[in-house]
């Protein structure tokens, strides 16, 4: 189901909207706690077909963009969530390691460590 990417809506890190973006983060644990975009949803790409529903919380005005290390893994993502109607989705080029190339806002989850990009 998500073995392969198809035609996605597809932006880059420097084409985001500078706030009020929905981020959904399908990258593993230990990635997301090393670093991740503030507000971001995580739910890993393994698990997303388990726990779609939740994602019907997010707003269904806008689109979700969707990151992972390099874009990837997003893309499928991206690609299942649209064929399945769940959300309007876009993948993220470049992933998290653009989005801290370009100087967006990074959180970890590991006491005493700066957040980085694994």
């Amino acid at each position: 189901m998500l073995d392969r990417a198809e035609s996605v809506p597809t932006t880059s890190v420097s084409d985001l909207p500078p706030t009020g973006l929905v981020v959904l983060d399908v990258r593993e644990p230990d990635e997301w706690a090393a670093g991740h975009a503030p507000e971001a949803m995580h739910i890993p790409l393994g698990e997303l077909p388990a726990r779609a529903a939740e994602l019907a919380e997010l707003p269904d005005d806008q689109p979700v963009y969707v990151v992972c290390r390099g874009g990837g893994r997003s893309a499928r993502a991206a690609a299942w969530l649209n064929a399945a109607g769940i959300v309007e989705a876009v993948n993220v080029a470049g992933g998290m390691k653009s989005w801290a190339t370009e100087g967006r806002p990074l959180v970890g989850e590991r006491d005493g460590v700066p957040p980085e990009v694994l």
